[in-house]
Parts: structure tokens; sequence; C-alpha cells
């Protein structure tokens, strides 16, 4: 059993912000499990490794003996989280959000102890469809607009005289108010400060203890230079293939990498260094498998290495696009998704495609070819790369 003191370091490590440290030291000194909460909005049907930095947290403190309370905010999705957005997101149908919560759950219990005493599922819709407009009123009556326009994504598009949508002011008390709801003793969030101390407020207003807010950095994607985002086709999701898994982790850059293990592994800035002192290709694989065996197991992991090392390192280009005989031209999109099909890789959207290819990420024996429109001719034995992590070998049947 670890002290309250062992607790209150391995709690806050990996953190960017916690309101406040001494609070959560007190809350600990309790000696009794504290009710954790995390949001997450169904607004897309797939979660990524950028949500598992705030999962992995979660279950760290289920590990200690905290519960876990997963909210699934179908209703906060109605109106989309405006943190970092430039204009007002169009609201999701009801059946939307309905068709991406189903598959939430499933995807977090890869990362979470599903265990009834150690994880609560709730939907916001459990309150927030019960209120009537006096009881919204009521609760848009515990905010000024001065204290809402000091949010910087607000303040940013007054200034810029970009619209914004009164229904977008809710966001933060619906949020803040489920934080009453659950009493929760603490809220984790990523880039949700404003979000999460309203949570606060409304719950000193409720006559609560307020919880305390654990902020986690952003994880950036392959490009590591954007947030993780599907919408920017820089993201690892959490149901993703093994091989597309442990490809896409070892094209990301090695400055990269380092931030990945200190964020996905809550690795030390000690074991950071150590690992720093081996082969960079070794510690990339290191970190490959490890995220390979969180989803998938370390069978899956074992196996995707040695796929990677077969392909890449030996140069074995043993998959084979196998086309008809009158296809010697094919253009050059619906080629690059013959060769994802062959490799068993996702095939990606054609536009997803045809960004690819304009960004010189499609190679025909060496030569970027960066034209979408293009025809190819093909010939036996051409080697094509498409991406970082796919290489297939072209073979005409006679």
């Amino acid at each position: 059993m670890k002290t309250v003191d062992e607790q209150l370091e391995l709690l806050t490590q990996g953190c960017e912000q916690v309101v406040t440290r001494d609070e959560l030291k007190k809350k600990l000194e309790q000696k009794r499990p504290l009710r954790v909460k995390l949001g997450l909005d169904p607004t897309a049907p797939d979660l990524h490794l950028g949500h598992s930095v705030v999962l992995r947290k979660l279950r760290q403190f289920q590990d200690l003996g905290h519960k876990a309370v997963l909210i699934i905010g179908d209703y906060t999705a109605l109106i989309g989280d405006p943190t970092g957005q430039n204009k007002t997101r169009p609201m999701l149908s009801e059946a939307d959000i309905e068709r991406n919560a189903k598959t939430y759950f499933e995807q977090a219990g890869r990362i979470l102890d599903t265990a009834p005493d150690k994880l609560e599922i709730r939907r916001n819709g459990e309150w927030l469809a019960k209120m009537n407009f006096a009881d919204v009123l009521r609760l848009a009556s515990q905010m000024s607009v001065a204290r809402m326009l000091e949010r910087d994504t607000f303040e940013k598009r007054f200034k810029a005289d970009v619209t914004i949508g009164i229904h977008e002011f809710l966001y933060p008390l619906m949020q803040g108010h489920d934080s009453v709801m659950i009493q929760a003793d603490v809220e984790l969030g990523a880039d949700q400060l404003f979000n999460n101390l309203v949570g606060r407020d409304l719950q000193r207003d409720a006559g609560q203890e307020p919880q305390i807010v654990m902020i986690l950095p952003i994880l950036e994607g392959l490009d590591g230079v954007e947030k993780m985002s599907k919408s920017k086709g820089n993201y690892i999701g959490i149901t993703e293939s093994p091989k597309d898994m442990f490809g896409k982790t070892m094209s990301i850059g090695d400055d990269l990498m380092w931030k990945w293990y200190a964020l996905l592994f809550f690795k030390t800035p000690a074991e950071i260094a150590d690992l720093k002192k081996g082969h960079p290709m070794e510690a990339k694989k290191a970190l490959a498998r490890a995220i390979v065996a969180q989803y998938h197991g370390a069978a899956a992991a074992d196996h995707a290495c040695v796929d990677f090392e077969k392909q890449f390192s030996k140069k074995d280009y043993s998959a084979v696009v196998a086309l008809q005989p009158a296809r010697e031209t094919m253009g050059l999109i619906e080629l690059v998704e013959a060769g994802f099909k062959v490799s068993e890789t996702n095939i990606p959207s054609r536009s997803e495609i045809r960004r690819l290819i304009q960004q010189g990420g499609v190679q025909l024996d060496g030569q970027k070819l960066v034209d979408p429109q293009l025809q190819v001719s093909l010939k036996d034995g051409q080697i094509f790369k498409i991406g970082k992590r796919t290489v297939v070998k072209v073979q005409l049947r006679k």
C-alpha cells in the first residue's frame, strides 16, 4: 500500500497543471476511494492515443484503489466542446451521437479496469435531459458573460468578430454541472482547464467540496507538430491493427518519441535519459512494441516487430499487387488503394490518399509521384512505397 506522499507523487507525474496539489493531498489523506471524473464526448466513433493519455492517468487512480467515473457526454456532444475552435461546430444528430457512444465503452475498456467497484459509466443525458427551461436559466445565472469571455477561445473569436453561438456558452456550464451531479473529487482533462474550473465554481455554489483539476499535456500526432487528431490524419487509433500501430509509431521523429514515452507511459526524465544511451532505433521499436502490447497483447507486438524488421530492415518486398493483364495502366489513387489493400493496411479515404500523394508520400522505384491524376504504366517488379510503412511489388499476371 503506497503512502499518501507516494500516491501524490505518482498521480501528479506528467501533469501540466494541478489545481491544487495541496487539496489533492488532503483528499488522499481522507483514506477513502476518490471519485475521479473523465468526460468524453462521442463526437467521433474512434478513440486514439491522444485520448489514451488521460485514460491511462485515470487507470493509475484505479490501481491505487480509487473509482473512475467515465461520463459519456451524449448531451454535451450536441453542442461540441468549443475549446480551441475558431468557429461554431455543426451540431451532431442524436443518431450520430448514439452510434459513436456505443463504441466508446469497449475502446476505453482496453485501458481502464472495468470491474464494477473500479468503474462507473454515466451519460450526462441522465440529468441534463430532465432539466426544464427554468433549470437552464438557473444554471446560466451562475456565470457572467465577462467571465465566459475570459476563455481564450471565446476572447479570440470575439475580437476577430467571429460568430459565437449563445449555446456554446452553455457547454462549460453543462460540463461543470456534471461534476456536481456525480460529486466528483477529481476531474482529469487535457485542454479544458476553463471548463474544469467552472466545475469547481458550481460545486462550491452547490455546497460541495470543489474538485481537484488535473491537466495532462496534449499528445502531438505523427507529424510532431499538430495535436493528434483523426481529422488531421496524424493519429493512431486504439483499435487499429498491430501492423498499423507498429509501423506508424516507427515513422515518428526521435524527438517526438521521447515525448510519447513520457506521455503514454509516464516515463520519468531519468528513465528517458537511460533510454537515450542506447540506439534510437531500438528505443523506437521498444516504444512501438509497448503500444501494440497495450491494445493487442505481447504476442501481437512480437509478431508486428518481426514483420516490420522483415519488410524494412531486411528489404523484403514480398507483398505483391496482382493486376489483371488488361490493367497495365492504373490511376495513381486506385493503385495506392490496391497497395494498401494487399498489404492488409487500413485503406484511407480518397481525400487522404490524394493528400498523401501531393505531400510526396508515394514513390515508384524511388521516384516521387505527386500528381493524383497521374496514370501509371506498370511493369513486373516495380516497387511502390506508400507512406512510411507500406511497400509493395507489382506483378502483372499474363
